[in-house]
């Protein structure tokens, strides 16, 4: 499942990943909010904290999750990752050099300093 963050700064779009996460969460959460704020004038800033309940993606939304980073490929002023999830983080390490803003990733005991990081200019 995918939910959003609310307690944001309005420039950063925040989601959290928990349970099983569906190609429907994709398109019902994620691709709007992206695709909404992109139409503004300025980069995009993204949390995206996968939470220690996280199950699985299932394919439909690892492919969703590529369509996302394809079409908004140079949107991204930002992003910062949460997670204690193995493999995510080597596959953060392996693909982050071709997103053209800032990647960082962060454990999830340091949700607040993803925040932070988000939020500095």
């Amino acid at each position: 499942m995918i939910k959003v963050i609310t307690d944001l700064p309005n420039n950063i779009l925040g989601f959290e990943a928990s349970g099983i996460v569906s190609a429907d969460d994709y398109e019902n959460v994620i691709i709007p909010a992206v695709d909404a704020a992109d139409k503004g004038d300025h980069k995009l800033r993204m949390l995206y904290h996968v939470t220690k309940d996280f199950e699985k993606f299932e394919l439909g939304a690892m492919w969703d999750d590529a369509k996302v980073g394809f079409n908004h490929l140079t949107s991204f002023e930002k992003v910062a990752v949460v997670t204690d999830v193995d493999w995510i983080r080597f596959a953060l390490k392996v693909f982050a050099f071709v997103v053209p803003g800032q990647v960082r990733l962060f454990n999830n005991e340091d949700v607040s300093e993803a925040k932070d990081w988000l939020a500095a200019d």
